[in-house]
């Protein structure tokens, strides 16, 4: 017996040890996949030393002898912190990522494919100017010198069990596709749900749900628009329907939840800043670790003044050799989602007789077939087949089943170009203004400002030049040839407003301009207006700026456009009948301090009852349109905040959904559910505060296939988070500002930064997860990057004499 014990416990010892050194593996491949911070390395192509610096948060200055040295060196820094990420990215833009992740990635593959992006990339690459060519091949270079130079391959590929494919020049242009997806994907699919709402309702009610503007514009030029009044009896009677209809309905709660790509811009010219112009961005997006962007400043000499250097700071996006957003010290820029209309969806009228033909502008047409090899990790390759026609691909059908095929931006020649890189070295805000129209980028807002006190407004980005007449939010036939795109915009008719009287510009991703100017851009789903009204009622209570004032505009988590339905709710409580829920309800509600605080029980309450007052007025007109399109989706309207307000102003009795006798009833028993909903769960409607629903969930890509306890090493801290929807501290839990700063051209050293989810991919790093606690507590860093800490110099090969 004592022999077998003996056996057992040597068994175990043995097995502890294993575990231990495969353990002891494993970190010493963590670490052989660390990039390498200090000393010196040799890469091929450069024609001068580079020296990289790091700062205590590894914000990475990189001081060159020319561009194309800078772009080498910036793809090998790229590559060493980044490398998955920015895999990542152009996989999702080609539809590649079912080749890492296996089948489970093969429905966002199928969807991604059908805009055969990789062979579009491809066209575009040669389309650009040998300069912008040669500057995306030395940063090819650098990409693949970086990760050949790690000891081991980056560690997601480790967790993954596979191996990283070289970066390609095309790879480049795939990155920047990648955000078109992420900034104008939805204005297609919103495109798709208008065209069924409108099928299924009378137009007077279509158009009273879907109009743009109202009282919460705030334009930078015009008025407000006018709301059209709520559709008469003789229209539609929801009093008539079956209440039956709203059987099926999914819970409505969070279908208006308010995350949608975007960000806040704003300055004020140097009158009011004391010389120089003042720039504030924070751009709002989906959150992750590490953080989207890359602390970056470039140092190299001037190209027409040798003597001199350009000197920019901003964040860069590991793919691409480019400054986003940021300074050069002459001027300062900076973007926000335009929500123009950058898309079009074209019926396609096929032949009756021939399947495969399609009628054009010069008759009857074959559709090009492309056939498609999707890889798939651990199972056989699946081809799929992409109709294409003259217009864009075939990815959709309308309500009526009618073929549509897509005309996109992202699809266009010269949609895509390094020309963003030439801001580097501009210096006046008109000739940056002139660089910005001509960008080959998803169409932005564009906010820029000198250091002579200069601002201006317009959109950086190529967009269309629509001919004849037609709707361009809904479907429409092309076939004719008097409608459709003509190329691009000439930039003399690009919106443009400089050095307003007021001196103050503002952007948040509401609609910007009126008349002539609005009909160029379109409408792709503009904002409610209440956060850029916001900015602009803090922008007019000061006569004179600091960086730390717009810092503080910001983080404005004020609940200034929730009070009014703080209002509604306590008129409703008032006058409801005595009973626990609303004895409790009253209670929860008196900490109501009206900001979107973390501690706020009230807030929560409020932000709820509007949610669910508008879900349940929204199910009777989805009903409606269900019963001719069943598997008809609601669209996201960002104005609806205007129909539904009136809908309880006016209250018309028609449109009242006709399980209640009245609309007082309606908001009452909407009140009731959600109090009843809160205190059953633990602790109470007390405990429900608005931390409790705001919690962080920013994720490393990996950790949701991950077990627990090493996603919990990977993520963020779970930290309650203040701010939400319709204020200028935008947040929800995986959706936010994923960089913010405040900097006066010129005067950088006085500027602010922060930025979410950290520097460095690599966990071990000193720099994962840098400068995230104190973007959570809204304490700013400095806008340049501090002293450096950790100095690498890349070295050319020495050529043999």
């Amino acid at each position: 017996m004592a022999h077998q014990i003996n056996l057992i416990r040597w068994l175990l010892l043995a097995l502890l040890l294993l575990v231990l050194g495969l353990i002891g593996i494993f970190w010493l491949l963590l670490q052989g996949s660390l990039p390498k911070y200090d000393g010196e390395a040799h890469i091929s192509g450069l024609s001068a030393s580079v020296v990289i610096e790091r700062d205590a948060l590894g914000s990475v200055t990189l001081h060159a002898q020319d561009r194309l040295d800078l772009a080498r060196a910036l793809g090998y820094v790229h590559a060493q912190e980044r490398f998955f990420e920015m895999d990542l990215m152009r996989r999702s833009a080609a539809g590649e990522l079912a080749e890492l992740f296996g089948a489970a990635a093969l429905p966002a593959d199928r969807k991604a494919r059908g805009h055969r992006m990789r062979a579009r990339a491809t066209s575009m690459l040669f389309e650009l100017p040998e300069s912008q060519r040669r500057l995306i091949d030395a940063y090819r270079d650098g990409v693949n010198e970086g990760l050949a130079k790690l000891a081991v391959r980056p560690f997601p590929y480790l967790m993954t069990r596979t191996q990283p494919h070289l970066w390609h020049s095309e790879d480049t242009l795939l990155v920047v596709i990648s955000m078109y997806f992420t900034l104008q994907e939805s204005i297609f699919q919103r495109e798709l749900q208008l065209s069924t709402l409108r099928a299924g309702l009378p137009e007077t009610v279509y158009q009273f749900l879907t109009a743009g503007g109202g009282e919460w514009d705030a334009p930078l030029t015009g008025i407000p628009f006018e709301w059209p009044q709520p559709p008469s009896s003789e229209v539609l009677n929801l009093r008539k329907s079956d209440p039956s209809l709203k059987r099926n309905l999914p819970h409505h709660r969070n279908d208006h939840h308010d995350e949608a790509p975007g960000s806040n811009s704003f300055a004020v010219g140097g009158s009011l800043a004391g010389g120089a112009a003042l720039i504030a961005n924070d751009m709002h997006l989906s959150l992750r670790t590490p953080n989207l962007w890359f602390r970056t400043r470039i140092i190299y000499p001037h190209s027409q003044r040798p003597e001199s250097f350009i000197d920019t700071i901003g964040v860069s996006l590991p793919g691409t050799p480019a400054i986003v957003v940021g300074s050069n010290r002459h001027i300062a820029w900076s973007f926000t989602n335009s929500y123009g209309d950058m898309a079009d969806w074209v019926r396609i009228m096929i032949d009756p007789a021939d399947p495969s033909r399609y009628r054009s502008a010069k008759g009857w047409k074959s559709v090009t077939i492309h056939h498609e090899t999707l890889r798939v990790r651990g199972a056989p390759d699946e081809t799929i087949e992409v109709r294409e026609t003259e217009w864009g691909p075939i990815l959709a059908s309308d309500h009526d089943d009618t073929p549509l095929a897509l005309v996109w931006a992202a699809h266009q020649t010269g949609s895509i170009n390094m020309d963003l890189i030439e801001l580097e070295q501009v210096e006046t805000v008109d000739k940056a203004i002139v660089v910005a129209q001509q960008a080959g980028i998803p169409a932005q807002n564009f906010i820029v400002g000198d250091r002579d006190g200069n601002i201006a407004w317009t959109i950086a980005g190529r967009i269309p030049l629509r001919r004849g007449h037609y709707n361009s939010i809904e479907p429409a036939n092309w076939s004719e040839g008097n409608i459709g795109w003509q190329g691009w915009l000439e930039a003399a008719k690009y919106p443009v407003i400089s050095n307003p009287q007021e001196q103050r510009l503002w952007s948040g991703n509401a609609r910007m301009i009126d008349s002539d100017m609005l009909a160029h851009l379109g409408d792709g789903g503009y904002e409610l207006g209440a956060r850029a009204r916001q900015i602009r009622d803090n922008l007019q209570k000061i006569e004179h700026f600091t960086p730390t004032d717009f810092f503080l505009i910001q983080l404005d988590d004020r609940a200034l456009f929730l009070s009014r339905w703080r209002q509604l709710l306590k008129q409703i409580l008032d006058q409801a009948p005595s009973s626990i829920w609303r004895t409790e309800m009253q209670k929860a509600l008196r900490d109501w301090d009206g900001h979107a605080s973390v501690n706020s029980v009230a807030y929560r309450i409020v932000r709820t009852f509007r949610q669910e007052t508008i879900g349940s007025i929204l199910d009777n007109f989805t009903a409606e349109v269900q019963s001719h399109y069943p598997n008809f989706l609601f669209p996201r309207l960002a104005q609806i905040e205007h129909a539904i307000w009136m809908l309880i102003v006016q209250r018309p009795l028609h449109l009242l959904p006709p399980e209640y006798a009245s609309w007082d009833q309606l908001l009452e028993s909407c009140a009731q559910r959600i109090t009843v909903e809160m205190q059953a769960q633990p602790g109470g409607i007390a405990a429900r505060t608005w931390g409790e629903q705001n919690t962080a969930v920013i994720r490393h890509p990996l950790s949701r296939v991950l077990p627990g306890f090493i996603a919990q090493w990977l993520d963020m801290p779970r930290d309650p988070l203040p701010g939400d929807s319709y204020m200028p501290r935008i947040q929800s839990p995986s959706f936010g500002a994923s960089q913010r700063f405040v900097v006066a051209p010129g005067e950088e050293e006085h500027g602010y930064f922060s930025m979410p989810g950290g520097q460095s991919g690599h966990p071990l790093s000193p720099y994962y997860g840098s400068g995230h606690a104190d973007w959570v507590a809204g304490q700013a860093t400095a806008f340049l990057p501090g002293p450096s800490e950790r100095t690498l110099s890349l070295l050319p090969f020495k050529t043999s004499q």
